[in-house]
């Protein structure tokens, strides 16, 4: 296992959930974390803010730059680019974290919730990749990562909530692309997806599914680490799934991830 010990990570919906989990990750190391998110005040439907987030990710050991910022305005996405780069010096690694979700077929998906999932997902990850990109131009070992599954086009992963499914593969679509078009300047574009159910609070949108049937955001923290800790010229274009990366990396027992040791797990959505 590598470190990611003085570098920069522009973390997008870092303020709880997976996000956190992966700043935090990189904070016991030592790095620098720009928590990017639109939680700038408490939320009591939602735990955490940037700012606590960046208190746990000091308390961790790392350095954090807490900054309030709505990932479908592009001003505001540059203009967070642009001081991260400032505060820390550059930008190593970007994790297109953020995410929004709305688990509804045709008719039970508001225009206003379709829009959102695309400005969020698809639209986002582009924007933040692409206002990032002049800092990872400059970086010793640039990384770009996305939380999204493998690209498909079965049916059964559209028909039930076609227009999340759209968003989020978008999201999928952003890799082939950019890990392609990124290849020759050295900068690593690859995905992480879980293989279990992870408990955040967007299981309340999944019906049915309790938490302790989940794994903690810890496993895929762990797994974009390592992920994040190899050269970019060697591990790029990938759909990874966390069980996969942390094996090749020597893990075999997951139990420590599980919410509830013993209770069997959930799979996630898009995978067989």
């Amino acid at each position: 296992m590598g470190s990611l010990s003085g570098k920069t990570l522009f973390i997008t919906g870092a303020s709880r959930g997976i996000g956190l989990a992966i700043a935090l990750r990189a904070a016991r190391d030592g790095a620098n974390i720009a928590i990017v998110a639109k939680s700038g005040v408490p939320n009591p439907k939602l735990p955490g803010t940037i700012h606590t987030a960046a208190a746990a990710v000091e308390e961790a050991g790392g350095k954090a730059l807490a900054i309030q910022c709505d990932i479908r305005d592009e001003a505001e996405v540059h203009a967070a680019a642009a001081q991260a780069a400032e505060r820390f010096g550059g930008i190593d690694i970007v994790v297109n974290n953020a995410s929004a979700i709305w688990l509804a077929g045709l008719e039970g998906t508001p225009m206003k919730r379709y829009d959102l999932m695309q400005q969020v997902n698809t639209r986002g990850t582009f924007l933040v990749t692409q206002s990032c990109l002049p800092y990872l131009k400059r970086a010793a070992n640039p990384h770009v990562l996305m939380l999204a599954p493998p690209p498909s086009l079965d049916p059964k992963w559209f028909a039930p909530h076609t227009a999340y499914t759209i968003a989020k593969m978008g999201m999928s679509l952003c890799v082939l692309g950019m890990s392609g078009e990124f290849a020759p300047l050295g900068i690593a574009v690859n995905a992480l997806w879980p293989r279990t159910v992870i408990a955040t609070a967007a299981i309340g949108m999944i019906d049915g599914v309790r938490p302790e049937q989940c794994r903690m955001p810890a496993i895929v923290a762990d797994a974009a680490h390592a992920m994040l800790c190899r050269p970019a010229q060697e591990c790029t274009g990938r759909f990874a799934i966390d069980e996969d990366v942390l094996r090749e990396t020597g893990v075999g027992d997951f139990e420590r991830y599980a919410v509830q040791p013993g209770v069997p797990l959930l799979p996630d959505l898009f995978l067989d």
